[in-house]
């Protein structure tokens, strides 16, 4: 019914458009203004996300070659989170190398196709993200509230369906939302203040007022963030009852330890992401709303390797292994 109410506002209103201004011209190219300021801070920056996007390039990087090549760690767990990691480089690399060209560039422009598959990409693996998150807190609850049984259902064909169903379903929620703003019409201006084709800035540049359009896509990154979140809460919540009940204080240090890397991922991803996507009237200024999605663009991929692998001893026994397995052979 949206889209129905939303393609004959649609048509109605290109009709008065067009009769307004015979000789309109639509957009062929957006502008990212980025973070503008003196050459000599964009240069600082672009030096800054350079080193950043490197170090999680090389931290996943590590997490995801350690789970190949060591065969200690090919458990659903491990396996869910080297599937994590190869993600999380794919998500960084959906926005930040335009960024970086963006800074060094005079004309910051992206194409209108260009704006709207850095949309598709950036959305899809950030959902993908939220249903690797959610699958991961599914596996720590099998694994603590009932540890007789985890073996007999985080089975190895199911733990391949489970990653398969994250990559396939994250990339399958975003098309109908950006087709929808995609036939907006764009007559100018161009300008998005900001360093990603992100749907706020594209609602305000479109021709017209598309509240349905609006709507569906609000409710749907509602859907989005708020279904794996109400899933991971009540994993933890389960999990949290079952720790608490443990008798001994090592055991329960122990659960806690297992399922506290999760939870500092999930808390800084959710956090920065329910205030940027959840409420259509949050009225975030331009510039937090930059740093915002800075931070759980990039920020959250660079920190992610360090918290799996600082607080995992697992992880870090694995990375000596794998690191004098190599150096033997060479």
């Amino acid at each position: 019914m949206f889209i129905i109410i939303h393609s004959l506002v649609t048509s109605v209103s290109l009709t008065v458009l067009e009769s307004q201004n015979t000789t309109m011209h639509f957009v062929t190219e957006f502008v990212l203004l980025g973070f503008p300021g003196q050459r000599e801070m964009q240069n600082f920056f672009f030096s800054f996300i350079l080193v950043v996007y490197l170090l999680t390039l090389l931290g996943n990087g590590i997490i995801v070659c350690i789970v190949k090549w060591d065969k200690h760690l090919h458990t659903p767990m491990y396996i869910f989170l080297g599937n994590f990691a190869f993600l999380e480089i794919w998500y960084i690399s959906s926005t930040i190398p335009n960024m970086l060209v963006n800074i060094l560039s005079e004309t910051k422009t992206i194409s209108f196709t260009g704006c709207f598959l850095q949309f598709y990409f950036f959305f899809s693996l950030g959902t993908t993200e939220c249903f690797f998150l959610s699958v991961m807190a599914y596996d720590r609850y099998l694994a603590i509230c009932r540890p007789l049984h985890y073996p007999s259902i985080m089975t190895g064909k199911l733990c391949v369906i489970l990653v398969c169903v994250c990559w396939v379903s994250g990339f399958l929620c975003y098309p109908v939302p950006i087709v929808l703003i995609s036939q907006l019409p764009f007559c100018g201006p161009n300008i998005i203040d900001h360093f990603v084709c992100d749907p706020g800035p594209l609602f305000a540049l479109a021709c017209i007022p598309a509240p349905s359009t609006e709507l569906i896509c609000y409710t749907f990154n509602s859907l989005i963030i708020f279904g794996p979140f109400l899933s991971i809460l009540g994993s933890y919540t389960l999990v949290l009852r079952a720790v608490l009940r443990v008798p001994s204080g090592a055991g329960r240090t122990k659960a806690f330890s297992t399922c506290g890397s999760h939870l500092m991922v999930v808390s800084l991803f959710y956090g920065t992401l329910m205030v940027m996507y959840v409420s259509p009237t949050s009225g975030n200024p331009t510039g937090m709303q930059k740093i915002i999605t800075l931070v759980y663009s990039a920020v959250t991929p660079l920190l992610n390797p360090l918290i799996y692998s600082l607080r995992n001893k697992d992880m870090k026994d694995a990375l000596k292994r794998v690191l004098g397995l190599r150096t033997n052979q060479n």
